[in-house]
């Protein structure tokens, strides 16, 4: 296993890390892990050097980490370096980040958090949280001991991403980056920024939820196949992701023992800057292929919004791309549901039309708006 620096904090971890959101299951319900299969698979990771592990509260609606506290006894748990997130959007109070912070340890049965984050953060997330003191909260939780290093994930635009890593001093980062989202949320100019300013930076999403590896468009699998090396797509998204210096850790939700041994096989050859040039001209061919599979010609310039109603203009047609730039609906209305508040979502357009005078590409938004609300609604 090779490993790297993480930030500044002088830590060395495993490039390829433990993601516990995506753990197996029984009978395909997400809230009932299966526990044999997934003692197998983490200690087997954690035995073949994988020394970084990611979990969050609501993972596997709290399972993940209550699995996780049993799987990490008898030495496992002194082998890595554990982290979890403060759920961003279930502090009303500042009394409840001690006691969602107290809840998790004894759930990960441990006396400490060795990276806590605060989870999946936007706007309106960041704003409830610095009115509240968390800053404050983290200074306190770091100075007694409950937290070794601090940092936050994330899920907005550039512009609040730069402002967050001005804010404090935080250790860590983690974005969601990958072949596909060159310029998504963070992106490459976030990921660079915080490098620069000693910040870890951990990539989730590597394989944007197995859609850049299950369905691929012909399109994209011709370019694999014409490459002059042979790689599967998980190996060119891998080693896209490892041949960056600022990349020091990337999550895999790994569920299956051949997911993991290919991710582990893969690792020995992550080193920065390992591809040629003209592996990486592949890689932005793929990348442009993935983006004219656009279903709506949508540029996020915002002149839609607001809409009277709260409707997320922009943010409805990003999850609608999703599902056709990837073939992937199930992953796309995860997203729908899970990053846009329920005012937000397409069915509550009332066809009022505002909207549509402002656009500079002449979309018809009130119908597809009916499209979004159609493929991705429950």
């Amino acid at each position: 296993m090779l490993y790297r620096e993480l930030g500044s904090t002088s830590e060395k971890v495993s490039i390829l890390g433990f993601g516990a959101m995506r753990l197996p299951v029984l009978d395909g319900q997400y809230d009932k892990i299966d526990f044999e299969r997934t003692k197998e698979l983490l200690h087997h990771a954690v035995d073949c050097g994988v020394n970084y592990v990611d979990t969050a509260h609501p993972y596997h609606n709290g399972e993940s980490e209550k699995v996780l506290g049993e799987l990490l006894k008898d030495g496992y748990r002194e082998k890595v370096h554990l982290a979890t997130k403060l759920p961003s959007w279930k502090i009303q109070k500042r009394e409840d980040m001690d006691f969602y912070l107290e809840e998790q340890m004894e759930r990960l049965q441990t006396d400490h958090i060795d990276f806590y984050l605060l989870h999946s953060l936007k706007k309106d997330y960041w704003e409830n949280l610095k009115s509240l003191g968390v800053l404050e909260f983290l200074d306190h939780a770091v100075a007694d001991g409950r937290i070794k290093y601090t940092g936050f994930s994330f899920h907005d635009e550039i512009d609040l991403f730069f402002e967050i890593v001005d804010s404090y001093k935080w250790d860590v980062c983690q974005v969601q980056y990958n072949i596909a989202d060159e310029n998504y949320q963070a992106g490459i100019d976030g990921i660079r920024y915080a490098s620069s300013q000693g910040i870890g930076v951990i990539v989730m999403e590597p394989l944007r939820g197995g859609s850049l590896v299950n369905g691929i468009p012909s399109e994209v699998q011709e370019l694999w196949n014409e490459a002059p090396v042979k790689r599967s797509p998980a190996e060119w998204a891998l080693r896209f992701l490892w041949d960056k210096n600022e990349i020091n850790t990337v999550l895999s939700g790994m569920n299956t023992v051949e997911q993991l041994e290919e991710n582990l096989k893969i690792a020995e050859a992550g080193v920065p800057e390992s591809l040629t040039q003209d592996e990486r001209n592949i890689i932005r061919e793929v990348r442009r292929v993935y983006h004219q599979r656009m279903k709506v010609l949508c540029t996020e310039c915002g002149y839609c919004m607001p809409c009277p109603e709260g409707v997320n203009i922009p943010g409805n047609f990003k999850h609608f791309n999703s599902a056709h730039i990837y073939n992937d609906v199930e992953n796309a209305r995860m997203n729908y549901y899970g990053l846009l508040n329920e005012k937000e979502r397409a069915s509550n357009c009332t066809q009022c039309g505002e909207c549509e005078w402002t656009c500079p590409q002449m979309i018809d938004i009130k119908g597809t708006l009916k499209e979004v609300s159609k493929t991705l609604e429950k």
